[in-house]
């Protein structure tokens, strides 16, 4: 995510919280199973409105991981810089995360 320098010029990483990181874990892994689901419903012939209902709930849930690293983002990695004084960096890296979020869905 972003990266900090302690006192004795380590980087340490900041990252998302152990919570954060295990929920969105969860979700991706429902979201595999999704997949798979569908994998196997062409497997299978079935219907086209079917499969892509299925495919726009995948879609919805990847939305959902997306706004979970957002905000999780949000919560450490930007915070952390405006506290360490860095907010102006911190907002322009967060800008064009968004950014780019928002061009490819």
């Amino acid at each position: 995510m972003s990266s900090t320098t302690t006192s004795s010029t380590q980087t340490e990483q900041i990252y998302l919280s152990p919570e954060l990181q295990e929920n969105i874990q969860n979700r991706l892994s429902r979201i595999e199973g999704h997949v798979r689901g569908v994998k196997r419903m062409l497997d299978e012939h079935q219907d086209c409105e079917s499969i892509l209902i299925q495919l726009a709930a995948i879609k919805s849930a990847l939305n959902q991981v997306i706004i979970k690293v957002l905000e999780g983002h949000m919560e450490t990695c930007v915070m952390e810089c405006v506290v360490e004084g860095q907010g102006e960096e911190a907002l322009e890296r967060l800008r064009g995360a968004v950014s780019l979020v928002l061009k490819k869905s």
